[in-house]
């Protein structure tokens, strides 16, 4: 969860203050970063 927030305040910052917009293989990687969080958190049975 730490390594998601991270990532999201980092995109923030580059964007806002370096103007700079993530490619798709960025957003394809955040979004696998993303998956494990979910999984790491899926409830077992």
């Amino acid at each position: 969860m730490q390594e998601a927030s991270t990532l999201v305040v980092f995109v923030a910052f580059a964007f806002f203050y370096f103007q700079t917009r993530p490619a798709w293989n960025h957003l394809a990687a955040f979004a696998c970063i993303l998956a494990a969080v979910a999984f790491a958190f899926w409830p077992q049975k």
